[in-house]
C-alpha cells in the first residue's frame, strides 16, 4: 500500500503511523503477523526498545522473515530503538551493540534515550557519558540520528531541544493534553522529528470511549479525531501500539491524512474538523461550569510540591467528557511510576491558600483538588512498562 511519508529530523522519511512494539508480545508469530499487517496499511516506522521485554528478540525474527519474503518492504522500514540513560561508556557500548544483535541489523535509523525525565538525564546524554556514547554511536554508523523520547517536564524537554544534539523527540502531545504542543511546534519549525507517544491509549484511553466523548467528537470517532488533530497540525508521526493485525486499521484509513509538514486544522481537515473540535470543548465548559481549570499554570508552584495543573486536567476530563477510567487510571499511577509520572497526589494539599490569588479564573483550587481525590483515587493498576 502506498502512503505518503513525513520529514523525520534528519533521517529518512516516515509514515503518518508508527507501529509500536510493546503489545504483539504473546509470541513471535503474532510480532511477524502485526509486522506484515503495518507493512501492507503503508507504515513503514517501526519502534521497539530493550525495555518492552522481549519485542527485539520478535522483531528480529520478524524482520528477518520479512527480508526473505519481500526484501524490498524489508530495505523500506525505518528502525528505531532506545536506550535507558545512565550507563557508562562501556555498558552503554554493549548495551547498543546487543540491541542490534536481537534486532539482526547492523545499523538502527534511530536511536532515543529512553525516558530522558530529570536534569541528570539531560546532563548525561549532553555532557556525561551518554553524549559520549551517542556520539560513537553516530560516528561508528551505527545509528543514523538520535533523539530522546521524555515524560518530563516542559523547562528540561525545551532545554533538551535547543540542545541542538537531537534530530528527533517522542513527546506526550495529544489531543487531550496539549501542554507539549508549543514544544511540538517549536520543534518541528526547527527541522525536528516529533513521535506522539500512543496517542489511543495515554491520549485517553480513546479505543473505549464514553458515551458523552462519543457525541462530543462526533461526526468523528474520539479516536479519530485525535489523531485527525494531531496530524493536522503537522506531528510526524503517531505511535500504534497493535497487539493485533486488527489494531492497525486506523492506520489505514488515516495513512494519508494531513500535511507532512506545518498545515493547521482549519487548512486541512476544513470546517468539519474545526467545528468537531470546537464543539467538543464548548461540551466540556458546559458540563464542568465554572469549575473548569483553563491550565494557564499560574497556580504554580505549590508549597507542597501538588503539580495542581496537572491533577485539575485529569478532573476536566472526568467531569468534562465522562473519561473517568483513564482519568482514574492515570491518577492512581501517581506515586507509583518513579520519573515516569507525578509524585504527589491531591491528598498532600494543605489548603495553604497560596494558589488562590494566582488563578486568574478565582478558582476555589483546594475544593477542586479534594473532589478530584474523591473521585479518583482508587485501588492502583500495573503499568504496562516500568
Amino acid at each position: 500500500m502506498a502512503a505518503a511519508r513525513r520529514p523525520f529530523g534528519q533521517g529518512r522519511p516516515v509514515s503518518a503511523f508508527t507501529l509500536g512494539t510493546m503489545r504483539a508480545l504473546d509470541a513471535p508469530a503474532v510480532m511477524e503477523a502485526v509486522l506484515d499487517a503495518a507493512v501492507a496499511a503503508g507504515i513503514n516506522h517501526i519502534e521497539t526498545a530493550p525495555a518492552y521485554g522481549p519485542a527485539e528478540a520478535f522483531l528480529g525474527r520478524a524482520l528477518a522473515r520479512l527480508g526473505e519474503r519481500d526484501p524490498a518492504g524489508r530495505a523500506a522500514l525505518v528502525l528505531t530503538s532506545k536506550l535507558l540513560p545512565g550507563p557508562d561508556l562501556d555498558d552503554g557500548r554493549a548495551q547498543l551493540r546487543a540491541c542490534l544483535r536481537r534486532l539482526g541489523v547492523e545499523r538502527l535509523d534511530n536511536l532515543a534515550v529512553h525516558g530522558l525525565n530529570r536534569p541528570e538525564h539531560l546532563a548525561w546524554a549532553l555532557t556525561g557519558p551518554g553524549a559520549e556514547l551517542l556520539a560513537w554511536a553516530t560516528g561508528e554508523g551505527l545509528v543514523g540520528q538520535v533523539g530522546f523520547s521524555s515524560h518530563g517536564d516542559t523547562a528540561l524537554i525545551a532545554t533538551a531541544l535547543e540542545s541542538g544534539r537531537f534530530g528527533f523527540c517522542s513527546l506526550h502531545v495529544h489531543l487531550f493534553d496539549q501542554e507539549r504542543l508549543p514544544l511540538a511546534r517549536s520543534a518541528l519549525a526547527a527541522g525536528i522529528g516529533v513521535m506522539a507517544i500512543s496517542p489511543a491509549d495515554k491520549g485517553g484511553r480513546l479505543h473505549d470511549p464514553s458515551g458523552e466523548l462519543v457525541a462530543d467528537c462526533a461526526p468523528f470517532a474520539p479516536l479519530e479525531l485525535a489523531y485527525r488533530f494531531l496530524l493536522a497540525e503537522g506531528i510526524s508521526t503517531l505511535t500504534l501500539g497493535a497487539a493485533v493485525p486488527e489494531d492497525l486499521a486506523w492506520a489505514v484509513r488515516l495513512a494519508d491524512a494531513g500535511p507532512p509538514a506545518t498545515a493547521t486544522p482549519a487548512a486541512t481537515d476544513g470546517r468539519e474538523l474545526v467545528a468537531a473540535l470546537a464543539r467538543l470543548e464548548a461540551a466540556g465548559r458546559e458540563r464542568l461550569g465554572a469549575d473548569r481549570c483553563g491550565q494557564c499554570r499560574q497556580c504554580l508552584p505549590c508549597p507542597n510540591a501538588v503539580p495542581i495543573p496537572a491533577l485539575l486536567r485529569l478532573r476536566n476530563l472526568a467531569v468534562g467528557h465522562g473519561m473517568e477510567p483513564f482519568a482514574t487510571e492515570r491518577y492512581n499511577l501517581i506515586g507509583r511510576a518513579g520519573h515516569w509520572w507525578e509524585a504527589v497526589d491531591a491528598s498532600a494539599c494543605g489548603r495553604c491558600g497560596a494558589c488562590l490569588p494566582r488563578c486568574p479564573l478565582q478558582l476555589p483550587i483546594p475544593d477542586l483538588l479534594a473532589d478530584t481525590h474523591r473521585r479518583l483515587a482508587a485501588a492502583p493498576r500495573r503499568r504496562l512498562w516500568g
